[in-house]
């Protein structure tokens, strides 16, 4: 057998593999009471059926799952003070508050973006009881466009279809939103500026119409009010006046509802 051809075989069967391996998403093509909130502690264990979100600051999210899986979003490396160290986080590079290189005793690190210009990263990781994949975005760099330069990453855990929707710089193309699939709970940068305009988050916040959603990379508390403000006709507004939710599919609300978590942190503070 010619070298060429034996290592394209050998470069197939592990795909080949993986495929069949991959366990199923459950929140892709699907047709799309209350939500408990408490504070707890992050060594508290999750209900059955529920994920743990905690607002830690900026972008970063603490995810945790009833498997104990510990996942942060957009993690740049300042963590508060007594947050666990987590088995995965998911990056993505528009701004230095979004990524680090700082990962010594992360498992599995997950970049947004890779190396090679154009070339969108793809994820698809299960980590104990929780699905991780991503849908490849654009950003502006310096000008220009970077395709696939951010990723949203969707997290399946407890039944619940969560995302996280990073540094996004667009409106996401029919495509995207099918990948998507069904939301159950959205983290949204609602800053206006450094992602886009509320107004356009503003139209896939309303066409994703997630039960929940938390908005994030709001800088200042009047950018939160104009969000908050421009939602109101559509979704409920609650504050509980913590940094932390409790969402299961059972308890999801009947009206779609933002839920402004306060940040643990204000960690740090660039765009």
């Amino acid at each position: 057998m010619r070298p060429a051809l034996a290592a394209a075989l050998l470069m197939a069967v592990p795909l080949s593999v993986q495929a069949q391996e991959r366990r199923p998403s459950h929140c892709i093509a699907i047709a799309g009471g209350p939500a408990r909130i408490q504070q707890a502690a992050w060594s508290d264990p999750v209900p059955e059926r529920s994920v743990r979100l905690s607002y830690l600051g900026h972008a970063m999210f603490l995810i945790q799952t009833r498997g104990g899986v510990e996942i942060v979003t957009d993690y740049n490396g300042a963590l508060p003070a007594g947050t666990p160290v987590p088995d995965a986080v998911t990056m993505n590079h528009a701004h230095s508050s979004h990524w680090t290189d700082l990962v010594q005793g992360i498992p599995h690190v997950l970049r947004g973006w890779t190396d090679r210009f154009g070339i969108a990263a793809d994820h698809y990781l299960t980590v104990g009881d929780t699905l991780i994949r991503n849908v490849a975005t654009d950003i502006r760099s310096w000008g220009t466009v970077e395709e696939g330069g951010n990723s949203i990453f969707v997290f399946e855990a407890g039944g619940l279809c969560i995302a996280h929707l990073g540094h996004l710089q667009h409106e996401p193309t029919d495509e995207q939103y099918a990948t998507l699939g069904r939301v159950d709970v959205l983290m949204v940068p609602v800053d206006g500026g450094y992602t886009m305009e509320q107004a356009a988050m503003m139209r896939v916040v309303s066409r994703l119409n997630s039960s929940v959603v938390i908005p994030m990379h709001w800088f200042s508390p009047a950018r939160l009010e104009s969000f908050l403000a421009g939602m109101a006709s559509q979704f409920a507004i609650e504050r509980p006046g913590t940094s932390e939710y409790l969402a299961s599919l059972r308890g999801l609300p009947d009206r779609p509802t933002v839920v402004v978590l306060e940040p643990v942190s204000s960690g740090r503070s660039g765009p």
